[in-house]
């Protein structure tokens, strides 16, 4: 019982510990499906589709 109890206290903190660290960019949301999929980086996904655009155009 006692290291059942141990167990858990070792775990809570380090679960307190994460979810401190993380702070305000922790999502919980748990798995994203459609729209919200999409949202997260469209700045990431702009750069990432005119980079090779460029390398194209500037191969001809």
């Amino acid at each position: 019982m006692l290291k059942i109890f141990l167990g858990f206290v070792i775990f809570a903190a380090l679960a307190m510990f994460v979810i401190f660290k993380g702070g305000s960019n922790l999502d919980m949301g748990g798995e994203k499906h459609g729209e919200d999929a999409t949202r997260a980086a469209p700045a990431e996904a702009a750069s990432a589709a005119t980079a090779p655009a460029s390398d194209a155009s500037a191969a001809k």
